[in-house]
């Protein structure tokens, strides 16, 4: 396996990361702020409520739609794809691990906290910095993910955790609105990175060697 083929798939990564960017203790435990109102959407393969007024402002692509709440600086982007696991096993390795799983609703939801810097913008600024909850559920071989991405310049208070305004206010009544359907077409997640189906199998592989303590598998040794 040469160095270059772990590359692929670890920049791809972090370039969906800065796509989702510009598309992706003030809570209380009983959270979820009714009077923001809501906004119904619906997809052909996933249908909510977002919290507050959301207006869409990208369903160019087919599996994933982007929407954005201007008021609270906050950015949703919805897809679905056939492997959402694998995709998460990808993102463990970049660093977003110890997701919290919640049954909401009737799905599985695994959800995970991180954060990332807009653009090319190297430095570490708390003005900047955007705080982001990602919900993944995996149904069979199709997969649903929602990103919400709020703004370091937003008025919600976002926090690395279940207790947070951000997931409280906003992403959980949402998953609780959620109707997941099923669809047929859905892209492959190998398409997604580029590579056939046996390349992708392939950097899997190495993503499982790692994780299982082989910390010389992504060092692209041949």
């Amino acid at each position: 396996m040469d160095d270059k083929k772990i590359i692929i798939i670890l920049v791809a990564i972090v370039a969906i990361i800065a796509i989702v960017g510009f598309a992706f203790f003030s809570g209380m435990l009983n959270g979820n702020n009714s009077d923001l109102g809501s906004t119904h959407f619906k997809t052909k393969f996933m249908e909510g409520d977002f919290a507050g007024n959301v207006t869409l402002v990208n369903d160019k692509e087919k599996f994933m739609h982007s929407y954005e709440d201007k008021e609270h600086k906050i950015t949703y982007n919805i897809s679905t794809v056939d492997n959402s696991t694998a995709l998460m096993e990808i993102y463990e390795v970049q660093g977003v691990t110890n997701p919290e799983e919640r049954s909401i609703n009737g799905n599985d939801w695994n959800i995970y906290f991180t954060q990332a810097i807009p653009g090319n913008d190297t430095k570490s600024n708390d003005n900047n910095t955007m705080n982001i909850i990602i919900a993944q559920s995996q149904v069979k071989k199709q997969g649903y993910l929602i990103y919400m991405i709020v703004d370091g310049k937003s008025d919600v208070n976002s926090t690395g955790n279940t207790f947070g305004q951000s997931y409280t206010d906003y992403m959980q009544p949402l998953l609780e609105s959620i109707t997941l359907k099923k669809m047929s077409g859905v892209p492959h997640i190998y398409d997604e990175f580029g590579l056939t189906e046996e390349q992708f199998a392939q950097q899997m592989d190495l993503i499982h060697q790692y994780k299982a303590g082989n910390a010389s598998a992504l060092g692209g040794s041949q």
